[in-house]
């Protein structure tokens, strides 16, 4: 399939070919027809990828302050690395899609091959998309008229927010896409509308879909203006549709209101505004988000869980339903609203016309290929394709190239030196765009197909955590040696399966049996090789003492799904029990654990954890989600025979009252990612493992166990 992107770092609008997954639980596949170029939004979009990097962060300022705080935990170096990262990544262009299902997937109800639908999907010629973010198109409505619902379900659910009744006087403030469709919406209402803009051309269209007009760029006064069409008695309603930095449209949209008017802030505009404006008025301010309720949701959006009828009359999707319905009955006309039309294949070109003509207003994208073209499960990517691999080497597949892998996983095992063949994603963009950057041979959405290619002799898995020991037993199965990013898996059947595949494939090939490891990085960084080292010659028990400043994340992320992510301790708690079973040296003998209480929400994420070690050493991790993002977020300390090791955020090991040794400082933040790719290619050569697997067994059980634990006092 083929995929517009803009890349955000130097500002290129892409036309990238990359391979097609098939529908979801819950998903269609859909070959489209046609997608509206959404001018506003999209135009600064592209400005955003354009611009310098100084401008960039006086765009973004809220971005800024996070950076300086990860400098000050992270170093500055580290920073830049993410920063550059997160620019490098592209982002798809595009939300209005018309096009014809070609899966649907399990779960799936009311749609089937051959439906024609509209939807939020990117600008591509096959999209897959959730199913609540669909809907079908009525026989009566064209291609090129249904593209324009979801623009129009974003000003109708700014119409809902502000509860317009017959007879009411509202103004638009702003005449592009979405100001026009909203004066068709409001008229339909039976309200009267003055729409605002400085386009002559835009407001003739307002103006012959019966709005009155006020052209702020030829002079004209909109108080005034405003005061005449409302009789001198204030308007009842405002609906912001324009996007801006200045704060001048909220501010006329007070000064135009009755008391107890309405104004609703539907597109961008800056939020500078003066309380006496609103106060003495007593005026209702609202911004309204995107196409309606469900928007954001994950249970609504990826899940698939609809709101009930009775409670939540108007989602997304009932919204997408309604303005079709509007369309079919001639209550919407949108034909006037289209100004270019473009092949898909020449879509740079609609952008840089974007760019250039501030006037267009709605810009198609036409998809004319073949069908059966556009759907293909692997693409060729660089030069390397068509090398030899050395088959006595680790010939690597990766399964996922999300921000983990794309920004650390992948680069350290390049490093590393790994024959990089196949990238495996779920949605393909992805693949492509990190497959090529690191030298992948081809990018794949078929892991079936990459398992039983007996080309690659290794598979790295950076996936959710839900499908890690699914995984990993296909994997092992293959007989691959796998590589798995934390955690081994999330429950204690999982688990077993792993164990039962491991062991069966190492009884099958003896010392050929493949390598597995976990991808507990830290134990392989400097400063942990370092106390290791250090620590070799104290024979008594030691204390560990490690605190986890881990930020916190909102309760419907992923990973706080314990069905999903598996929760923070078994996503992430599990590199601080491997830390501290290396560093101990002994077998975990005892858990202890507590997490907060009577806080509400999730209370997992900050808990303190004991472990007990056979030797009679003990550690305690503190993770702890409610703490300062200024704070570093390591710090490990051991305690032993009157001497004492301070490590803070993997940069500076001091050591106070140790013989021989002071500190070890490094000018940049080093977790062990480098060192923990190269340590699992040797066990790939010498076939001697980086981390004995019955130790990863142990921590992946006892981290499960202290999930138990604090579940169990959660539940209570």
């Amino acid at each position: 399939m083929k995929q517009l992107l803009q890349d955000m770092k130097h500002g290129k609008t892409m036309l990238v070919n990359s391979p097609t997954s098939h529908a979801g639980k819950g998903e269609l596949l859909v070959l489209s027809s046609v997608s509206l170029i959404s001018s506003g939004t999209e135009r600064m979009l592209v400005g955003f990828g354009k611009a310098s990097y100084l401008e960039k962060a006086r765009q973004q300022p809220e971005k800024v302050r996070m950076v300086l705080d990860k400098i000050r935990s992270d170093g500055l170096l580290a920073t830049i690395e993410t920063v550059q990262s997160k620019l490098a990544q592209p982002v798809p262009l595009g939300y209005c899609n018309v096009g014809v299902v070609a899966e649907a997937g399990e779960g799936v109800s009311g749609y089937r091959p051959g439906d024609r639908v509209v939807s939020n999907g990117p600008h591509a010629d096959v999209v897959k998309v959730p199913k609540n973010l669909c809907a079908r198109v009525p026989d009566s409505v064209g291609d090129e008229e249904a593209v324009f619902t979801v623009l129009a379900s974003i000003g109708l659910q700014g119409i809902r927010l502000a509860a317009p009744t017959l007879g009411e006087a509202f103004v638009v403030t702003g005449a592009g896409l979405i100001g026009l469709l909203t004066v068709q919406l409001l008229r339909a209402h039976g309200c009267r509308v003055l729409a605002i803009d400085y386009d002559d051309s835009k407001l003739e269209l307002a103006k012959r879909f019966g709005a009155q007009i006020c052209n702020i760029g030829s002079g004209d006064d909109p108080l005034v203006a405003a005061a005449e069409f409302s009789r001198g008695r204030g308007v009842d309603g405002v609906l912001i549709t324009a996007s801006t930095q200045s704060s001048e449209p909220v501010t006329q949209a007070a000064r135009m209101c009755r008391k107890r008017g309405r104004i609703i802030l539907v597109g961008v505009a800056g939020l500078e505004i003066n309380r006496s404006d609103f106060y003495e008025k007593e005026l209702t301010f609202q911004v309204s988000c995107s196409y309606g309720p469900g928007r954001y949701d994950p249970s609504y959006e990826g899940g698939g869980h609809d709101y009930p009828l009775g409670f939540v009359r108007w989602t997304e999707q009932r919204n997408f339903e309604a303005v079709l319905d509007m369309m079919a009955s001639g209550q919407l006309d949108v034909k006037p609203l289209v100004s270019h039309r473009f092949d898909f294949e020449e879509a740079t070109k609609a952008y840089d016309s974007l760019m250039n003509d501030k006037t267009g207003l709605g810009t198609l994208l036409k998809y004319n290929s073949p069908h059966a073209q556009r759907v293909v499960d692997r693409v060729a990517l660089s030069a390397d394709s068509k090398a030899p691999f050395r088959k006595d080497e680790a010939v690597v597949g990766f399964i996922g190239a999300g921000n983990y892998a794309s920004r650390m996983l992948i680069p350290a095992f390049k490093k590393a030196g790994a024959q990089f063949h196949t990238i495996v994603t779920n949605g393909g963009i992805n693949g492509v765009i990190h497959g090529n950057t690191a030298g992948f041979a081809e990018a794949s959405t078929d892991v079936a197909g990459m398992l039983g290619n007996q080309a690659i002799n290794t598979v790295v898995i950076v996936t959710r955590h839900d499908s890690h020991s699914k995984l990993v037993s296909s994997a092992l199965a293959s007989r691959k040696h796998v590589f798995v990013e934390k955690p081994l898996a999330i429950d204690f059947g999982g688990l077993e399966d792993v164990r039962r595949t491991f062991l069966s494939a190492k009884a099958s090939d003896g010392n050929g049996a493949p390598q597995l490891m976990v991808g507990f990085n830290r134990r392989f960084s400097p400063h942990a090789l370092k106390i290791k080292e250090l620590l070799g010659s104290i024979n008594t028990a030691k204390s560990f003492v490690v605190t986890v400043n881990a930020g916190e994340i909102p309760d419907n992320h992923w990973t706080q799904d314990n069905l999903i992510g598996g929760g923070r301790i078994i996503g992430e708690g599990c590199h601080f029990v491997d830390l501290l079973r290396f560093l101990a040296g002994n077998p975990v003998t005892s858990v202890q654990a507590r997490c907060l209480g009577g806080t509400g929400g999730i209370t997992e994420d900050k808990a303190a954890i004991t472990l007990g070690f056979r030797d009679g050493s003990f550690g305690t991790i503190l993770y702890l989600a409610n703490g300062s993002p200024r704070f570093p977020k390591e710090r490990i300390e051991v305690f032993a025979t009157g001497r004492v090791l301070q490590l803070d955020n993997f940069r500076n090991l001091t050591g106070y009252g140790w013989p021989g040794f002071s500190e070890l400082k490094l000018w940049r933040q080093d977790k062990g990612q480098n060192n923990c790719a190269a340590a699992f290619l040797r066990s790939i050569e010498t076939g001697e493992p980086a981390i004995p697997v019955d130790e990863i067994f142990e921590v992946s059980e006892v981290t499960l166990r202290i999930a138990e634990i604090l579940r169990g006092q959660t539940a209570a």
